[in-house]
């Protein structure tokens, strides 16, 4: 049954029984904090930080060029 949703579902239930219960969660977390791709993901200090500017930059008025000539 390998490769159909049964065998899935059988082998899922082998590794919950085997490993305990959270073993989904715990290599999720595992692959989560080793990703080394960066971004607000990774840093949600920098990612408010950034709002921050967002935030600030949206609400400035419009710079208006005068011409000289």
């Amino acid at each position: 049954m390998a490769g159909t949703k049964e065998g899935g579902k059988k082998a899922a239930a082998a590794n919950k029984a085997k490993h305990g219960a959270d073993f989904y969660a715990r290599i999720g977390a595992k692959g989560g904090k080793n990703g080394r791709t960066g971004g607000f993901a990774a840093n949600p200090d920098l990612a408010r930080i950034a709002g921050a500017k967002g935030g600030r930059i949206s609400r400035r008025r419009k710079i208006t060029v005068v011409d000289a000539a």
